[in-house]
């Protein structure tokens, strides 16, 4: 079978020919259909020789991923061959406590057991044939478009569960701060609008982004510049109830200590890195808060393709080949999407 790797660190990842895989007992072959391209891959893809080896190179990438149940393992049991499924990520070790509720992008024994996501250190869907380890990683599609709707169990996903943290502070009269209008982003933004009475702002530095922002639904567009805090403290003079962070970068993670208000929640989405003040005499606001949320739960995976279905949220994507991976890697890579990828084998 043909399959996305990235093969060496530094390298641009290249499509392979590999013997398609055959299931395990408890394990399901898919027949793909749809792979997402994501700023984790490339996340992974900039690291340096000592941290890339704890994804085990040469790896396959493509951690959101759906397909056709193709093949089963000896013993499984729920799902069917000839089934359209969608594949929850965040695998874990199904017996914790954290997985006992669904919680697999927290299990307490991933690390400890090895248990890695697909993509992102198991063999992921970039290819023509995907192992997945248990068929409670499968999410009935249904009649939804694999290629339109594949992004959602990440680009979806990831938001969503964002938003539940906060949701108890988007209230009708709040508003909520979207930085970075991307993949994530721009899905954020319909979320947002469609689960909460939140007025949205969305921030990013690129014009072609902040116009895909006011299509799906911002209220307000500002560049993400130095006059972006004033922008935001014209429409919420008070402070934000919520900010949610696509880039996490120092200057956007200042930018939203700087716009946020009393009571309000600072989320660490993206997968950058830097630092923030906390505690009663740094100057923030009384009882705001920051936190990094991880990915979701399966039960939430759910709720997103939900909102799929009855057109609440729909992913701007852009369509490539298997052959013409690469390209979508660049293009992500240059920021040039104005959506996200997604790879048809």
């Amino acid at each position: 079978m043909k399959a996305l790797q990235y093969r060496a660190v530094g390298q641009e990842p290249e499509v392979v020919e590999l013997e398609t895989p055959e299931p395990g007992p408890g394990q399901v072959r898919l027949k793909v259909t749809a792979a997402g391209a994501c700023h984790s891959d490339s996340f992974v893809m900039s690291l340096p020789e000592e941290a890339a080896a704890g994804y085990h190179l040469p790896l396959t990438l493509g951690h959101e991923g759906a397909g056709i149940v193709d093949k089963l393992g000896d013993g499984v049991i729920g799902v069917s061959v000839g089934e359209a499924v969608a594949v929850y990520g965040p695998w874990g070790c199904g017996y914790c406590y954290n997985c006992a509720q669904g919680k697999e992008n927290y299990c307490e024994n991933a690390a400890a057991l090895g248990i890695q996501p697909p993509g992102l250190g198991a063999p992921g869907a970039m290819a023509e044939y995907l192992i997945v380890d248990n068929a409670r990683h499968l999410v009935p599609l249904g009649d939804l478009d694999p290629v339109q709707n594949v992004a959602l169990t990440d680009a979806g996903l990831t938001p969503y569960h964002a938003i539940k943290y906060a949701i108890d502070r988007l209230a009708p009269g709040s508003t909520a701060v979207v930085i970075g209008a991307g993949g994530l982003g721009h899905v954020a933004i319909q979320i947002l609008r469609a689960i909460t009475s939140a007025r949205v702002i969305a921030l990013d530095v690129s014009e072609q982004k902040l116009e895909l922002a006011r299509e799906v639904g911002a209220h307000h567009v500002f560049a993400s510049d130095a006059t972006a805090a004033d922008n935001v403290r014209s429409v919420a003079p008070h402070g934000v109830d919520a900010v949610f962070d696509f880039v996490v970068i120092q200057p956007t993670i200042d930018l939203g200590q700087a716009i946020l208000g009393s009571e309000g929640r600072q989320l660490l989405v993206g997968v950058g890195a830097g630092s923030a003040k906390v505690g009663v005499v740094s100057g923030n606001p009384y009882e705001s808060s920051i936190m990094a949320p991880y990915w979701g739960s399966r039960s939430e995976l759910f709720e997103v393709l939900e909102l799929a279905r009855n057109g609440s949220v729909t992913v701007e994507t852009e369509v490539f080949s298997l052959d013409d991976a690469p390209e979508a890697y660049r293009r992500l890579h240059d920021g040039t999407l104005r959506g996200r990828a997604v790879v048809v084998p």
